[in-house]
């Protein structure tokens, strides 16, 4: 365990730069690489995080991705990144199923975890894996980047200004053509649009609501040939009167566009999975404001700083993505899948 780990802020106070590890070097894990390369380089962030390692199961992969990105230690094996007694935090980057098993890993070996989104295949997995966080004093979060952004605030800044009078209704909706990689399409690998591309509208909506009851949750779903979802569409009825409507394809393209409506008005955010500029409505459809966002490094800077100011500060969890909306989530997506009849293979009693 490193010198960072249990010693909260006054680790901050003395200088101590967090060590991120990356577990798993496929696209996810290079866009991650090339953050914490920016990062390290960038004066706002370069006394926080320090890029330390990367682990594959391929020695070779791990070698060559590690001196391409400038990353100083490279393992063949997850174990020797367990067995690193100076990493702070790992950024786990691999298929959804494999997130629960990693999590544990690496809590068990006393170090705090980055989760990427979909936290874990289920609720039943998630639940575990927050608990043990808790229960060990490390940090655990998901790594579900438009909760960090700045994009959310100014959005929740022009709700809470009255501009759009009172919010009714959002819709959100994220299409990529993606059944060209194995994992999205296999049920061993928690495969399917919902989990992979569909979690980003569904926490779109649920940064415009938050945590209200829901009255009744309708979805319909077109299923790929090997049983996972190709697209999807989920309308949420929330207790108060408001509703949300969700949808999510890997088999074609989408505007990606998020709307809030309200009383007064609306507003549009353009592409809600790296918001690029958000326009305001009023009742009329006359465009009434325009909100530019921060430039960025790559976008994932911001959930690394939030990860490594928690640890610093001694937190299990980091305030942009609770635990308690990180299970909502993973809750919602389950009885989603429940509409559909949708399950995979590792939740299927054996025979």
């Amino acid at each position: 365990m490193s010198a960072l780990n249990g010693m909260g802020t006054q680790a901050s106070e003395r200088g101590l730069r967090v060590k991120v590890a990356i577990l798993g070097a496929g696209r996810i894990a290079q866009h991650m690489a090339d953050t914490l390369t920016r990062m390290a380089q960038d004066k706002r962030y370069q006394g926080l995080v320090e890029p330390w390692a990367v682990a594959s199961r391929s020695e070779e992969r791990a070698e060559a991705f590690a001196k391409e990105h400038g990353i100083p230690k490279a393992y063949g094996s997850y174990q020797g990144l367990l067995d690193d007694p100076d990493v702070d935090l790992v950024y786990i980057a691999t298929p959804h199923s494999l997130h629960a098993e990693q999590a544990h890993a690496c809590l068990q070996a006393g170090q705090n975890i980055l989760v990427e989104k979909s936290f874990t295949a289920n609720a039943a997995q998630a639940g575990p894996v927050l608990d043990e966080a808790r229960e060990l004093g490390l940090l655990c979060t998901e790594a579900i980047w438009t909760r960090y952004m700045p994009s959310r605030k100014i959005v929740d800044n022009i709700i809470e200004s009255g501009a759009i009078g009172q919010v009714k209704a959002a819709s959100a909706n994220l299409c990529y053509p993606t059944t060209h990689k194995p994992r999205m399409t296999d049920p061993a690998l928690a495969g399917g649009a919902l989990l992979d591309v569909g979690v980003y509208p569904l926490n779109f909506l649920d940064m415009v609501f938050g945590p209200k009851p829901l009255d009744r949750v309708e979805s319909t779903a077109l299923m790929h040939p090997t049983g996972v979802d190709e697209h999807n569409a989920t309308t949420l009825l929330y207790r108060d009167g408001t509703m949300g409507l969700a949808a999510s394809s890997m088999t074609m393209a989408s505007d990606r566009s998020g709307a809030i409506w309200g009383t007064e008005g609306y507003l549009v955010c353009r592409n809600i999975n790296n918001i690029e500029g958000i326009d305001v409505y009023d009742a009329d459809h006359q465009l009434v404001a325009h909100r530019s966002v921060p430039a960025q490094l790559t976008g994932y800077e911001y959930e690394v700083a939030a990860a490594a100011r928690a640890i610093l500060d001694g937190a299990s969890e980091c305030p942009q993505m609770p635990h308690a909306d990180t299970l909502r989530m993973m809750e919602l997506m389950d009885r989603i899948r429940g509409i559909w009849g949708m399950s995979f293979p590792f939740e299927r009693p054996s025979r």
